[in-house]
């Protein structure tokens, strides 16, 4: 795409190494791959990947930003709904893929204040470079007792107590694209001709046809499916004895999802703050996201035994959980203080910005309190 920044010489030798292993793998798996394996490759592949490799990700310098990159409010009014599961499970928090780690010490510090600390804070992080820039956050950022509850985690755990956090995970879980043709269910996925090229290939069995299947898509349509996302949430489902699990992240329920108009699916691709469609360029250089369906989470969850808890957008969320009066807490009249902070929750919170199109979504087990943050505004009927 000619709009976008032109990658410098490191960046396209990178880009280029990773290229070369996903065209091996292409010969390998006889011309074509899922675009599942070429979006897990792209963003995962250990050192070359996007997630694994070094480049700046998040924040001003980086490729987007993340509502605990805005402001602490986020993590403030999160804490909020920590501190009640923690005081009910006195138990621990677990957040998966930290990020910069920046809601990790925002969240420890809020409930600092609130006097409501996790036994445990613990990362779960596929990323060793991630997991570093994590460590130097936390450090630069919190005090050494606070630093001392945080420990980094290779598998989850068994028997997990507390509250299980992911923000901005789902959407980048690896998903299939499926192409309902004239002549019939496709999988849409990567060759490679002078390049990497989109190549669709006849559906007939197998779980995704099933899925896929009942679905009745229109002709011409084209959407994602993403098992490996139920499958973490069946994961965490196990995971869990007792508490909640809570996940942020833009999407739908199943209905505005798959609506006849969205009829090319919703894959979205983040280079240096531009936002494109474009995933096949720049492997190992930029973000690549589908949104999230919160219809599958949810059965995910309660196939696995748990309860849905709630799901309502981020914005009712954050409410519920305090954070106008934690914004009203900064005198008006201070403005070098106030006035970012109003930005940062206007852009959290309005419609047009995260608001709505970000949502909420808890489930529970063994754990019978409503929860603060879906007191009201509830949409689970919705799903």
């Amino acid at each position: 795409m000619s709009s976008l920044p032109i990658p410098n010489a490191d960046a396209q030798a990178h880009s280029q190494k990773l290229s070369a292993l996903i065209q091996n793998r292409i010969i390998e798996d006889n011309g074509w791959i899922s675009f599942a394996d070429f979006m897990q490759m792209a963003l995962y592949q250990p050192q070359l990947g996007y997630y694994s490799g070094g480049a700046k990700k998040f924040g001003i310098g980086g490729d987007f930003v993340t509502a605990p990159e805005i402001s602490p409010l986020f993590a403030q009014a999160l804490a909020n709904q920590a501190a009640q599961v923690l005081a009910d499970t006195q138990g621990s928090i677990l957040e998966l893929g930290a990020g910069t780690g920046k809601l990790a010490a925002d969240l420890l510090l809020a409930l600092q204040g609130l006097s409501q600390l996790p036994e445990h804070y613990f990362i779960l992080e596929v990323s060793a470079h991630l997991r570093q820039i994590q460590l130097e956050t936390l450090q630069r950022l919190l005090p050494s007792e606070l630093m001392a509850r945080v420990t980094w985690l290779d598998t989850l755990p068994n028997d997990f107590v507390g509250m299980i956090v992911g923000n901005e995970v789902l959407d980048a879980i690896p998903v299939h694209l499926i192409h309902n043709t004239a002549e019939g269910l496709c999988e849409r996925g990567v060759a490679y001709d002078a390049g990497f090229i989109w190549q669709d290939k006849p559906l007939i069995s197998g779980d995704l046809f099933e899925i896929a299947k009942a679905m009745v898509l229109p002709k011409g349509y084209l959407t994602e499916i993403c098992p490996a996302a139920s499958g973490l949430i069946a994961s965490l489902g196990q995971a869990l004895k007792r508490g909640v699990i809570i996940m942020l992240d833009y999407g739908f329920a199943a209905h505005e999802y798959y609506h006849p108009q969205r009829n090319t699916g919703t894959l979205m691709c983040h280079y240096q703050h531009y936002a494109h469609a474009e995933p096949l360029i720049h492997a190992g250089l930029q973000d690549i996201t589908a949104h999230v369906d919160f219809t599958a989470i949810a059965h995910a969850g309660v196939n696995s035994g748990l309860l849905l808890g709630g799901f309502c957008s981020q914005a009712r969320f954050l409410m519920n959980s305090g954070i106008l009066q934690l914004l009203s807490q900064v005198s008006p009249h201070d403005m070098a203080q106030y006035a970012p902070l109003a930005a940062a929750a206007q852009k959290l919170l309005s419609p047009a910005e995260m608001g709505d199109l970000f949502k909420v979504i808890a489930f529970t087990r063994e754990f019978d309190a409503p929860l603060l943050g879906f007191s009201a505004g509830d949409k689970s009927h919705t799903l």
